[in-house]
């Protein structure tokens, strides 16, 4: 009994470490990688906590090999957003002004009683006061009521130096209105780390190096 108190602690500690590595999340905030990363965890920390025999190394490894196999994943998702949007998907809108988008519920495969929960955990009843709802990656669904806000809310058209085609159709715009603000600041596209678009027609554009 002493021996499996003492691998618990050692693993607790070492699970602990570990997930303070990987920083953030509550479990329903949690992008797939992450999800997956900590299953395995706490898969290989039950086997090591319930069979003694097992080396205490062998149920350490494997914990330390996934999280760095996870801070690595972050790093490529960092710099490549086209890996990050083929690992943790995007922002998928599924309500415009009230109305449901429903070849975007069938492809998320959403019911529609699976929206009517969110809303009513948002507080609303009718449709008709949804301005927009949106599917996050991490299959949280946000809703922004129409009594929220008197315009719509400024649509990302680029995001760590690439073009968000659903920023693009929310704003209205053309890759050409995109090329034309870039030229209209001097920037390469590569070089942009948000552009945000509102409805009339005003922008804000950071970039890579301004922090601003």
């Amino acid at each position: 009994m002493l021996v499996i108190m003492i691998r618990t602690v050692i693993l607790y500690t070492v699970i602990i470490l570990m997930m303070r590595l990987m920083g953030k999340k509550q479990l329903g905030e949690l992008q797939p990688s992450e999800l997956v990363t900590t299953i395995l965890i706490s898969n290989i920390a039950t086997l090591s906590i319930e069979d003694p025999t097992i080396p205490m190394l062998l149920g350490i490894v494997p914990v330390v090999m996934i999280v760095c196999i996870d801070v690595l994943m972050s790093v490529v998702m960092l710099k490549i957003p086209r890996f990050r949007s083929l690992i943790t998907g995007s922002p998928k809108i599924i309500i415009s002004d009230g109305v449901i988008d429903r070849r975007e519920l069938r492809r998320l495969r959403y019911t529609a009683d699976d929206v009517l929960e969110a809303m009513r955990d948002h507080d609303i009843f009718d449709i008709s006061e949804v301005r927009y709802a949106i599917v996050e990656t991490t299959g949280k669904i946000n809703f922004l009521k129409k009594t929220d806000s008197p315009a719509d809310p400024p649509s990302v058209v680029i995001k760590d130096g690439a073009v968000e085609q659903s920023g693009l159709t929310m704003a209205g715009m053309t890759r050409g209105d995109v090329d034309a603000i870039l030229s209209e600041n001097g920037v390469e596209l590569a070089d942009v780390f948000l552009l945000t678009v509102e409805s009339g027609g005003d922008y804000k554009l950071i970039g890579k190096e301004s922090g601003q």
